[in-house]
């Protein structure tokens, strides 16, 4: 697997075969300190910073014992593995909450070559081999373990042979976790006995995930012998960390049916057209292979192929209640909204602050451009941020409909948003309008037409009845309800005043403060920029109030972090003081997500602490009736908020009520084993003594 050019992934000093921390923070830091004494990690705060907030994304745990914690740094000089062998186990919330006897902490640098990409895919696919597992369970030499995971020696049958019995030796996490494999050995030689999947079948199946390094690969191998299990062919595509190698066109089009397995957009998924497609996170395809497989295999008995455009016959994914479906399509139109959300409304801000509000009556720059004249400039920028801000609602509507039906629902989901804006139904009917093209054309694609019909149907048929259709009823059925509700929206917010706008404003600013950038953190978000848009490019003071206190209750977690590990440093780990000196820029940019990483290691502590102080700074900044122009740039659009000393003074309120609150709740941990609350400022670790070593 390595050469002599390639370091190798493991060496025996990256081998540590009796793990002691029962902490998954300190085990990782134990394990990260083995990269650090081989020179392959050279600053150890920032490298756990990474992990911890790769920790955050989503559990690396996957069950059977197995944890694999990892991440891309610019803090890593070379891929690496370190395996800890735990005789206790580690949580790291696996799916079968089994804890990790085997650890496999995996590092990759930033901008890592292929080669080095292909030892770390390979390493992730030998993970989802029982023989290879056992035998790090039973092994006792460092040296023979760092050959196995660098890939320099097999694992052998008789390696795994003596697993059983030390699994059960060690306990019910590590003995559960033998017997597991134990089965899925068992398994792989089985013959054929699931009815659903018939001989012969063809599939193909695309994995991906966020850091493209552990869960791509293991998802990929886990589908392949899933498949040898069910008798079914089947051809992988990883679109991993090193790009990807497309699946040939002749494989796709003999396929029956497609399984994407992926947590990032599939790449080029317009290339399965018109296959039935299992649609689902990538850990269910590393935990539910035989599933998808069977699911597949199901679609495929009743699919009858037609060329019916870039819309895949897809399954829901199993696991997914309708609620978190509907979630998930509102947050796709989001994403691909905020940029316009971003650019535009600086711009519109910008514009005024050069030129004043006048600079809205401004003639057109086309043919009126003077380059020595300030206020051309504004007009150029007013009428740029203006012409963003118009594609707010088409691009919400346009990509919603995406999310649904493919791509084959674009154009009827941003016809949509633009007729919604025409008729001042606003965000609302966007969302509305986004939602009924996407399930139109979802519906569409099933029709079964003559053979004559279905070329045309993607190009000219579909197309032409959605876009009519939506149109149709926005215009004529629910752009004016939707309209009229959405001024009643606009005259609620410019008539609240004392205590509705101060419950308003602790309510988005809590909000902000929940999940941290997540679900709930972008409802408040989009429900203040879409206020924005309800008044046309000069939105009206009670929307520009709404926009302030949701900025200022976003701003605040990260501030407020950064101040309690200033106050107290000791309360918190050295990595968590480090990310607070990088919490003091995210928050005064208005980065919520800077806050991540000290609530993924103190959820219970944390979050409440934040929630409490975005509230204070919501509710402040919507009592002193600050204003903003700008939905973003923190502290560096304070030219544009209105009122900014007091704005100033909510954010510091809310900063030093989450300080505070947390400082408390940190200072009333139980020192283990004494039932006793430690000194003020004694910081208390799960594993003292380790902390320590």
């Amino acid at each position: 697997m390595s050469d002599d050019t390639t370091p190798r992934l493991t060496t025996p000093p990256l081998v540590d075969l009796y793990l002691a921390p029962t902490d998954k923070s300190e085990a990782l830091r134990a394990l990260a300190q083995r990269l650090v004494a081989e020179g392959r990690v050279t600053d150890l705060d920032g490298f756990l910073a990474d992990v911890h907030a790769r920790e955050a994304q989503a559990p690396t745990g996957l069950g059977d014992g197995i944890g694999i914690p990892h991440c891309r740094s610019a803090h890593v000089t070379a891929p690496s593995v370190v395996f800890g062998r735990s005789s206790h186990g580690i949580d790291f919330a696996a799916p079968d909450d089994r804890p990790a006897d085997l650890v496999f902490l995996i590092a990759a640098p930033d901008g890592a070559d292929d080669t080095h990409l292909a030892i770390l895919a390979s390493l992730a696919r030998r993970l989802m081999d029982p023989q290879f597992t056992d035998a790090l369970r039973s092994a006792t030499d460092p040296m023979k373990v760092a050959a196995l995971v660098s890939g320099d020696e097999p694992a052998r049958p008789e390696d795994a042979a003596t697993t059983g019995s030390a699994g059960t030796a060690r306990g019910g996490g590590a003995g559960g976790a033998g017997a597991a494999q134990a089965r899925a050995a068992e398994a792989a030689s089985a013959p054929v006995t699931n009815p659903a999947v018939r001989g012969g079948l063809r599939l193909v199946a695309v994995t991906s995930c966020p850091t493209g390094i552990a869960h791509t690969y293991m998802a990929a191998k886990s589908l392949e012998s899933a498949a040898e299990r069910a008798g079914v062919e089947i051809r992988v595509e990883t679109q991993g960390s090193a790009g990807f190698e497309p699946l040939a066109p002749e494989v796709i089009a003999a396929a029956d049916a497609v399984i994407f397995a992926h947590d990032v957009e599939v790449r080029d998924r317009d290339r399965f057209a018109g296959k039935p497609t299992v649609d689902v996170g990538v850990k269910a395809g590393v935990n539910r292979a035989d599933e998808l497989v069977a699911e597949a295999a199901r679609l495929a008995e009743g699919h009858q192929p037609s060329p019916t455009g870039p819309v895949a016959a897809r399954a829901s994914r199993p696991d997914e209640h309708w609620a978190k479906r509907l979630r998930t399509y509102l947050m796709s139109g989001v994403s691909y909204m905020i940029p316009f959300v971003a650019a535009g409304g600086l711009l519109i801000a910008l514009g005024f602050a050069i030129g004043g509000y006048q600079i809205k009556s401004a003639p057109s720059v086309v043919g009126h451009f003077d380059w020595s004249s300030k206020e051309s400039w504004a007009a150029l920028l007013f009428q740029t941020g203006a012409a963003s801000f118009g594609f707010l609602v088409p691009i919400l509507a346009g990509f919603i409909a995406y999310a649904i039906g493919d791509r084959a629902a674009l154009a009827a989901g941003i016809v949509g948003g633009a007729i919604s804006v025409t008729v001042g139904a606003g965000f609302l009917g966007g969302i509305i309008a986004g939602l009924i093209a996407g399930f139109l054309v979802r519906w569409m694609v099933r029709w079964k037409v003559p053979q004559a019909v279905a070329g045309i149907m993607p190009v000219v048929v579909i197309p032409l009845l959605s876009v009519l259709a939506v149109g149709l009823l926005m215009f004529v059925v629910l752009g004016s309800p939707i309209a009229s509700l959405m001024q009643a929206l606009t005259t609620w917010l410019n008539g609240l005043n004392g205590t509705n706008a101060i419950l308003l404003g602790l309510l988005l600013g809590g909000m902000m403060a929940v999940d941290m950038g997540g679900p709930i953190n972008k409802v408040a978000y989009t429900f203040a920029a879409g206020a924005l848009t309800t008044a046309g490019t000069v939105p009206d003071a009670g929307s520009l109030k709404v926009m302030a206190a949701v900025m200022a209750g976003g701003m605040t977690p990260p501030l407020g972090l950064a101040l309690a590990t200033t106050l107290r440093r000791r309360f918190f780990t050295p990595e968590e003081r480090e990310n607070g000196k990088a919490a003091w820029v995210l928050g005064a940019s208005f980065i919520t997500e800077g806050a991540i990483p000290f609530a993924a290691a103190d959820p219970l502590r944390v979050i409440p602490s934040c929630i409490l102080g975005s509230m204070t700074a919501g509710g402040l900044s919507m009592a002193f009736g600050c204003t903003l122009r700008a939905p973003h740039g923190g502290i560096w659009v304070l030219p544009l908020i209105g009122g900014p000393l007091l704005y100033l003074l909510a954010i510091a309120a809310g900063t030093a009520v989450t300080a505070l609150t947390v400082i408390t709740l940190k200072s009333r941990r139980r020192v283990p084993g004494t039932g006793l609350a430690p000194e003020p400022d004694t910081v208390v670790s799960p594993e003292p003594a380790a902390l320590a070593a």
